[in-house]
């Protein structure tokens, strides 16, 4: 059996060494690579069960390694963390084995199997349902989906006493000289930042104008400034945004169902929260769980309470604001949902998040179904608020 599965692969591999993509054309080779993507997952699938089987079997000895972790992570050519990481997938997988399955499918990748065998893990009950998210969605979902569940079934103050006895830096340079930095902070340190950082790098970016460098360079500088006390200008918005329940604020503790988190950051003790307000540049918004209700003005204009109401997201999660066509959190531009050239009016119940590209489209089809007059104002080209951080999920635009 062994030898069969060495022999397929040996051919798939000398199939591999021949290929040229300028042969093939432009539809052809999406083909490729979409079916070649699965081939690939469940190679990997393969090889990582394949490989734990070894390493508990201690077949690596014969093989002149008397640690398990440096003989995989020599094979696949990577680190020792990355090889602990696939015996610690292959070994969770034994309860999860529906993941397994998809897994060697090539339905799923080994880092979405990772995450969806370690939230299985912590909260046993949602493998099903993580996987369908994997089916259809990216890395991030999955973890977004897996972040989410952890947190709801978590204990806020066990939450909170984790999240701070977890908090890290560490530093070392590159092979460029370059100093680099990896970090985990808790939320009501962390977000705070993050915002402060973010809006630097928006200001630095949209100053630059033609000759703006990539996001990452600008946060690079932001980050400088801010490390060296530096940073221009008064922020546009407050650092930190709490939502809490306000019979939970009023008690000191949450009951379930009573919301109290920060947003882009996640739950937090009631009392924690009480404290932030003590000595961080806050913005405390309480609720009731229900409709957040504004004063209609007809008009671009948005006043503050209104553009806190929109970056909340949407009762009774209060989980930030997202485009409501793709779910993308960066870069969000608000579109009257009912135009203003129709007399729409400028409130909570008119306004939508959405990406440039799908504000673009729903410009588009708001004139071919007559709702911009005759003379349509270019409004899905507007210049972004000002007073509008720009969201974002993972590494930025």
């Amino acid at each position: 059996m062994s030898e069969g599965m060495v022999s397929v692969s040996g051919r798939l591999r000398e199939m591999l060494s021949t290929f040229d993509a300028e042969a093939y054309s432009g539809s052809e080779c999406a083909v490729i690579a979409e079916d070649l993507a699965m081939t690939e997952k469940a190679c990997m699938a393969a090889r990582v069960l394949a490989a734990a089987r070894a390493v508990k079997e201690h077949a690596h000895r014969e093989r002149g390694f008397t640690d398990g972790e440096r003989w995989l992570a020599i094979q696949s050519g990577s680190t020792r963390h990355d090889a602990r990481r696939v015996l610690e997938t292959a070994g969770r997988l034994g309860d999860c084995p529906d993941t397994r399955q998809a897994f060697l499918a090539g339905l799923v990748s080994l880092a979405q199997a990772f995450e969806i065998a370690a939230a299985e893990a912590d909260t046993p009950g949602g493998e099903t349902e993580l996987l369908g998210v994997a089916r259809s969605g990216d890395l991030s979902e999955v973890r977004d989906h897996a972040r989410d569940r952890k947190l709801a079934v978590t204990d806020v103050d066990e939450l909170h006493r984790h999240q701070h006895a977890a908090r890290r830096f560490r530093h070392w340079k590159d092979r460029a000289g370059m100093v680099c930095f990896t970090a985990a902070l808790p939320p009501e340190t962390g977000v705070p930042f993050v915002h402060r950082l973010e809006l630097a790098a928006f200001r630095a970016r949209k100053a630059a104008g033609e000759q703006r460098e990539t996001w990452e360079a600008h946060a690079a500088d932001a980050f400088a400034q801010i490390i060296s006390g530096a940073t221009p200008g008064r922020p546009l918005r407050p650092e930190l945004v709490i939502v809490c329940d306000i019979n939970a604020w009023r008690r000191g503790h949450g009951h379930p169902g009573e919301v109290c988190h920060i947003l882009d950051g996640g739950p937090i003790p009631v009392q924690v929260a009480r404290q932030l307000c003590e000595d961080v540049f806050l913005k405390a918004v309480i609720t009731d769980g229900l409709n957040v209700h504004t004063v209609k003005h007809f008009g671009r204009y948005r006043p503050a309470e209104l553009r806190t109401a929109l970056d909340l997201g949407k009762p009774p999660g209060f989980s930030g604001a997202k485009c409501v066509d793709c779910g993308r959190r960066w870069g969000l531009q608000w579109d009257h949902i009912n135009p203003v050239a129709n007399r729409g009016p400028t409130s909570f119940d008119n306004l939508a998040g959405r990406c440039w590209i799908d504000h673009q489209a729903k410009t588009e089809r708001d004139r071919q179904a007559g709702l911009l007059g005759p003379n349509p104002p270019n409004h899905h080209t507007k210049r972004r608020d000002p007073s509008r951080r720009p969201e974002q999920r993972g590494n930025g635009p």
